[in-house]
This record gives structure tokens, C-alpha cells and sequence, in this order.
């Protein structure tokens, strides 16, 4: 008897089965012949016979005999009974012995049970097969089947089911239940071909419709493309729009979301109440640079050069660009460094960032933050508003139009919050160099890289920026000028820019030095260079007027008609006062504008021992002056009664500007001693430092600012505190030569450099 393994083959009792007489050779190694016995193995998996195993086959298989062998390459099985493998060998040679024992199945099913199971199972095999091209012979030789075995067999290689669902068939005792599941896989496959179908035809509709809409595309692009090649003053926007998004090299956030607005603004149509809002979107994302721009390499002698041609002074921050530059130029990328640059105004902060971007070759972009108290100002609004708008960032890289611009966020302390939400933490993500590659704007809706940009914010004063966003920052002081440096930028910035602006040559007015010293000390009260700049406006002005109406091609300017060219008052400068007064100490401030003088004004009156602070003072210089009160008393004693028979009045003239900080801690103390001692201090003396309430000078902040604030104003001697020496160097040589400054570490320091206490 001739073993033959097969698979994915439904075996059942009492059924023909169709076999491939190559496929019979293959798998039992020898030619078939009628009436050959044969046993049917089922195998687990479709193994070759040199493959085969103990374990690749189940258990029951089918006895049956070969009934013909046609010439057209085909032999039939004629199927018998089941028969349970007892013992399976499998030699080396790939024959297998088997021990044999019959499966009987059980006769559970009525004779007209059966009839009836059968004549259904026809209907289902005809209304199944019809989807075949042979499904008309299956209906020929339906009349044909007699058992539901036969029907198993024949519709096996046509059935969707899986070689163990095939099995089961097999391994089922129960006639009843064998044909129950034929009938139940019957069903399943007929509703699959159902369904198959219909989506068959939904899917060769859809490839129609695809197909037709893709031709008259190509047709549309290809006819589009010869008249943009005819007439290029004609193309589209919808093109424009396609081209520029092809050619943009956007990320692919951007690409879709830029895609999706396009389709919608083909769709609505240029006559819809949207498309100006989806035009404006498509032409502000297109006209983003989206690749990122080469790193360049940056001559520091020639950056240098345009620092120095464009600014005077500012030593200290150059240096500090230079290092920014050099650093740019070994990462070959953008520093992680946000520069604040902190100081008075007209000091050349902004300007600054403009000479920067012309030393780097780079675009420059400046966004006014001054005012500015929405979230949106910084993030954009989102498009479901009308009237949405970039953030001013995005919109300052659109319009620079490169990617890696110098972009000055100028008055970034003028910051405020509202209801609209806090820019200053919008602007968190932007000055940070871990986040800033993805900011995402509202409006854009759509990641952009920022890191590639060098950020520069301008300030007048720190006590207004929030601590988390001055962390991100690298602050850099610019001190304000002094009398020199504004007589060297007047003669070569100001006053050249000046004559251009109006017209007239330097041949055409002859301004000395000596008038642009008197400009300076009579007719501006400023840190910076920002009130010169008028004035030297103001009288190119003025001589323009004169040269027009022909009284004179040259205008000479002197100390008798400078302020009728000017037409205005010398500004009031407070000066040192002649005369010296018990109580009355000159001390020094420092303000958004600079450094100033300031007196401390003190008198005793009779009373009961009541202190009266004047002045306009915030609450830290209010203690201040309490604490230099209790410390005075225990510095004289003797003088304690003094305080309990008088009302104490501490004012600091000046009442409309409000003042606070504690580096008036020393003035006070010492205007207090001088107060009770009845001994004045000289007004050319001045100090600065906060006192504790052991004695003790602390450091204050601003020391350059005031010193030059002193020496303008004939301060030649000056207490500052020990632990500020370091902040000397940056005061410039030309204050430290006019001025005596003398470190202190104890209030008792200075009242005996006065004579006001004993040694």
C-alpha cells in the first residue's frame, strides 16, 4: 500500500480526489497505477518528502484506491473509509511504515436528513462557484454528487480555510456534524465572495475614477506648464503657490500643513470671503527661508574694523562681540549665547546689533517689544481669528528673509502682562537654544528652527525682566559716556550724519570744539548720545535756514548765538554746592537715564522723638534711613537726648521722582552725624554703599554710572564700598584720574576721614 502525504486538501470519506501525477511522483517517489491502494496522509505543513518527519503529519488519514489515470496529467482517489495512525516511521530513505487501525464513523445521520443536507449544500457550491468560469460545470455535474463527502472533496481547492479547519472536517466521527460544518464553511466563503465582490467593483470604480482624474491632471500640469513657459506674467497663484512650496525646502509639518491651505484655496475659490486669509498664509510661508543658511568664516580684524568704524568706546563690549564672533566661528554654527545688553538710553544698544550683523555679513531684523503685553505678539494668533497675524519673531525672519539674521528684541524690559497672557514667557522658548529649533508659531502652525538666529535684547534696566528669562541671557553693561567720548562720536558720527540729513557740507558750517563741549555740559542731561544728536540736528537746521536765505555760505557758530541756534534753555545740571551745611551730604544714584547726584537733606526739630522721612522714598530706602538712624544713636551716646527732645525730618529734595535702593545707607548715616555733630561735610565729597545695621558698607550695584555722574557734576572725592573695587575696571580712565576714590568697609571709615567722629 502506497503511502501519500498531501496538504491543503479537504479528505474525506467516499469522495473522489483529484491528484497531479507529478505532484504524486514527487511525494511518494514512484508512478502511479489503477488500483493501487493508497493511504492519504495529512500533513501539518506543505514539507518536501525529504523534509518529512514522525511529527509533520496528523494522526487520521484516509484509505482509498487509484480509479484512473489520465494521460492529461491527473489521476483519481477514490476514497474509502478513516483510518487511525497507531505508529508512523519515517527511514532515512524517506519511505514510512505505517500501523494502521480503522476509524468508523457514526451513522447519527437520517437518511432523509442527509438527502435534504445534500440538495442544500448543492445550491450553496452552484451560487459559489458562478463566480468562477467554470461554474456552469458544476452545475452539469451537481446531479452527479451523491454524498456531502463528494461535495467536500471537489470544492476543497476553493475553499478559504485553514489546513486545520480542513482536519477537523476529517477528524469529525459524526456524519451529522461533518456536514453541519460543511455547511456553515459553505456559507462563510459565499458571504465572503459577496463581499469580496462588492468591493471589488467599488474598488475598479475607484481605480477608474482615479485613473481618469490622474490622467486630467497631467493633462492640466503638462497644458500649464507650456502656457506659464508662453506667458510667465500670467501664471496662477495656486502655481506660484506649488512651485514655491516645491522648490522651499520646508520640513514636513510645514509641507502638509502648507498643502492643505493650497487645496482649501483651490477649492474656495478667489472670489471666497477666506481666500484673502488663506492667500496671506500661503504668501507668508512661502516666503520663509527654510534651508539653512552656510556657516560662514568671519575675518575678526576685519569684524573688528566695522565695530570701531561705527561705534566709539564701548571697549569692553567689543571685546565681548569678538568672543561671540570667534566662538561662531570654531562651531561653525550659531552660539548658544543670548547677549542683553543693559544701560542708559542713547548708549548705542541697538545700534550696536546693527554693526554686528554687518561684521557677520548677516541680515538684520529688530522687533520693538516696548508695550507689548499679548501672547499672540509673540507666538502669533491662530487662523481661526479674523485677522490673524504672524508673532513679531516669525515676522521679523520674513522679512529678513534668510533664516540665521542678528535680530535685536529692543526694549524687552518695557515687557508687560495682561489677560492676554505673559509675552515674557512666550519669549522663554524662543531664548532658549535647547527649544528654540522647534518654535512653533500659531499662525504658522507649523515648527520652525531658530536656533540658526543670534539673538541680541536691549534694555534700560534688569529690575523689570523676569528672573527666568534674564537666566537665558548673558547680560553685558553699557556704561554712559563721558564728556570726551561724546565730543569724539559728535565729530564723528553725529555731526557728519547731521549735515547730510539737511543737505549742507562741514565747509558750510564751522562748529569747534569747544561749542560741542559747550552743547554737551549746557544743553543735554543724558547718559548717552541721543539728546547731542538733536542738538547738532537742531543747529544744522538752523544753518541751513541762514545759508537759503543768502546771509553767508558759512555758518559760524558762538558762544553768542549757539542758544538762539538752538532755541532753548541750558538744561539745569545738579552741580555741587558752593557752601557747606550741617546735615546736608552729597550722595549718588543711579537711574534708567544714568547716574546722578543726590542730596540727603536732614534737621532737627523740637519734638518728641519722631522720625519724618520726605522725599518720595520706597519702602528699602525707608528702612535705610531708620537703620542709619538706630546706628548713629550707638555710634554717639553721648548724643542720645538729642534724639528724644527733637522730631528727626529726613528729605531727599527732588520730591516728584520716586527713589528707593538701599546704596544711601552711608549718605544717610553720614548727614545724620553731621546733623547732631553740627560739623559739615564738604559738598565735593561724595558716597554710595549700603550700611547694615552693625556699621558694616555693603556693595551696591552701578558704581560706573554714578561716578561718572560725580565727576560731572565737581564731585572730587568718593567713599565707595570695599567689595566694588573689581567694578572699577570698568570705569573709564578718564573718571578715575579726576576723581579720589577711596574703598571703605566701615561706616566709622569715613565719618573720621570727616572729623565727624573721634578716632
Amino acid at each position: 500500500m502506497t503511502v501519500v502525504p498531501v496538504y491543503n486538501v479537504v479528505v474525506v470519506p467516499d469522495s473522489n480526489i483529484y491528484f497531479g501525477i507529478d505532484n504524486y511522483k514527487k511525494m511518494t517517489g514512484r508512478a502511479p497505477f489503477e488500483g493501487e491502494k493508497v493511504i492519504l496522509m495529512i500533513l501539518r505543513a506543505d514539507d518536501s518528502r525529504e523534509d518529512l518527519e514522525k511529527e509533520s503529519f496528523y494522526p487520521i488519514g484516509v484509505s482509498g484506491v487509484i480509479t484512473e489515470v489520465n494521460a492529461g496529467g491527473y489521476l483519481v482517489i477514490r476514497t474509502h473509509g478513516r483510518v487511525h495512525f497507531d505508529e508512523i516511521t519515517v527511514y532515512s530513505d524517506h519511505t514510512i511504515e505505517l500501523s494502521v487501525s480503522r476509524r468508523r464513523d457514526e451513522e447519527d445521520l437520517d437518511p432523509a436528513y442527509e438527502e435534504e443536507r445534500l440538495e442544500k449544500l448543492k445550491k450553496l457550491v452552484i451560487e459559489y462557484t458562478s463566480q468562477f468560469q467554470w461554474g456552469a460545470l458544476t452545475r452539469a455535474y451537481s446531479e452527479q454528487w451523491t454524498t456531502i463527502g463528494e461535495i467536500a472533496a471537489i470544492m476543497s481547492p476553493w475553499l478559504s480555510i485553514s489546513n486545520e479547519e480542513r482536519y477537523a472536517l476529517l477528524a469529525e466521527d459524526s456524519k451529522k456534524k461533518r456536514s453541519e460544518a460543511m455547511e456553515k464553511i459553505l456559507y462563510e466563503n459565499l458571504e465572503m465572495f459577496h463581499v469580496n465582490n462588492e468591493a471589488r467593483s467599488a474598488q475598479e470604480e475607484g481605480y477608474q475614477k482615479v485613473y481618469r482624474e490622474s490622467a486630467i491632471k497631467k493633462q492640466i500640469e503638462y497644458l500649464q506648464k507650456e502656457l506659464d513657459e508662453m506667458h510667465p506674467e500670467n501664471i496662477t497663484d495656486v502655481r506660484r503657490f506649488q512651485v514655491l512650496i516645491e522648490e522651499s525646502g520646508m520640513n514636513e509639518t510645514a509641507r502638509k500643513e502648507a498643502d492643505k491651505v493650497l487645496n482649501r484655496y483651490k477649492q474656495e475659490g478667489q472670489n471666497s470671503p477666506e481666500s484673502g486669509m488663506l492667500y496671506d498664509y500661503l504668501d507668508f510661508i512661502t516666503g520663509l527661508s527654510w534651508k539653512n543658511e552656510d556657516a560662514r568664516e568671519i575675518d575678526l580684524d576685519e569684524a573688528e574694523a566695522v565695530l570701531e568704524e561705527d561705534h566709539f568706546g564701548l571697549k569692553k563690549v567689543k571685546e565681548r562681540i569678538i568672543q561671540q564672533i570667534a566662538v561662531m566661528n570654531l562651531k561653525k554654527q550659531q552660539s548658544g549665547s543670548i547677549l542683553c545688553f543693559v544701560g542708559a538710553p542713547g548708549t548705542g544698544k541697538t545700534s550696536i546689533g546693527q554693526s554686528i550683523a554687518k561684521a557677520l555679513k548677516r541680515k538684520y531684523s529688530r522687533v520693538s517689544l516696548g508695550g507689548v503685553r499679548d501672547e499672540a505678539d509673540i507666538r502669533g494668533h491662530r487662523r481661526t481669528y479674523i485677522g490673524a497675524m504672524p508673532g513679531r519673531i516669525m515676522d521679523g525672519i520674513h522679512k529678513s528673509g534668510v533664516s540665521n539674521p542678528v535680530m535685536v528684541l529692543d526694549e524687552i524690559d518695557k515687557l508687560s502682562v495682561s489677560y492676554n497672557g505673559d509675552p515674557a514667557s512666550a519669549l522663554l522658548e524662543v531664548l532658549d537654544p535647547e527649544q528654540n529649533n522647534t518654535f512653533t508659531d500659531h499662525y504658522m502652525n507649523a515648527p520652525y528652527d531658530l536656533s540658526n538666529v543670534l539673538f541680541i535684547c536691549t534694555a534700560n534696566s534688569l529690575d523689570t525682566i523676569p528672573e527666568p528669562l534674564l537666566n537665558r541671557m548673558e547680560v553685558i553693561q553699557f556704561q554712559g559716556y563721558t564728556a570726551t567720548d561724546k565730543l569724539q562720536i559728535a565729530k564723528r558720527h553725529l555731526l557728519p550724519k547731521a549735515l547730510q540729513n539737511v543737505g549742507i557740507s562741514a565747509d558750510n558750517l564751522e562748529l569747534s570744539d569747544e561749542m560741542i563741549r559747550t552743547i554737551i555740559s549746557d544743553y543735554t542731561q543724558e547718559s548717552g548720545v541721543r539728546g547731542l544728536r538733536k542738538r547738532l540736528e537742531t543747529l544744522c537746521r538752523a544753518s541751513a535756514v541762514q545759508i537759503v536765505r543768502g546771509k553767508g555760505s558759512k555758518v559760524v557758530v558762538t558762544k553768542e548765538n549757539l542758544r538762539d541756534f538752538l532755541d532753548m534753555h541750558p538744561v539745569y545740571h545738579k552741580q555741587v554746592k558752593e557752601s557747606a551745611r550741617p546735615g546736608i551730604v552729597t550722595g549718588l544714584a543711579w537711574t534708567a537715564a544714568g547716574g546722578e547726584i543726590l542730596y540727603i537733606e536732614t534737621l532737627l526739630t523740637k519734638g518728641k522723638g519722631e522720625i519724618l522721612i520726605t522725599g518720595q522714598l520706597g519702602d528699602v530706602m525707608k528702612e535705610s534711613a531708620r537703620i542709619a538712624v538706630t546706628l548713629v544713636k550707638s555710634l554717639f551716646p553721648e548724643k542720645s537726648e538729642i534724639f528724644e527732645e527733637n522730631d528727626l525730618h529726613i528729605h531727599v529734595p527732588d520730591g516728584a521722582t520716586p527713589k528707593d535702593g538701599p546704596s544711601a545707607g552711608i549718605t544717610l548715616t553720614t548727614a545724620l552725624s553731621s546733623l547732631i555733630t553740627g560739623l559739615p561735610v564738604p559738598p565735593n565729597i561724595g558716597m554710595t554703599g549700603e550700611v547694615s545695621l552693625q556699621g558694616g558698607v555693603n556693595p551696591i550695584g552701578g558704581l560706573p554710572e554714578k561716578l561718572l555722574a560725580a565727576q560731572r557734576a565737581g564731585v572730587k572725592k568718593v567713599f565707595i564700598p570695599e567689595d566694588n573695587i573689581d567694578d572699577l575696571r570698568d570705569v573709564p580712565d578718564e573718571v578715575k584720574e579726576n576723581l579720589e576714590i577711596v574703598p571703605v568697609s566701615e561706616s566709622t571709615e569715613v565719618l573720621r576721614a570727616l572729623g565727624l567722629l573721634g578716632s
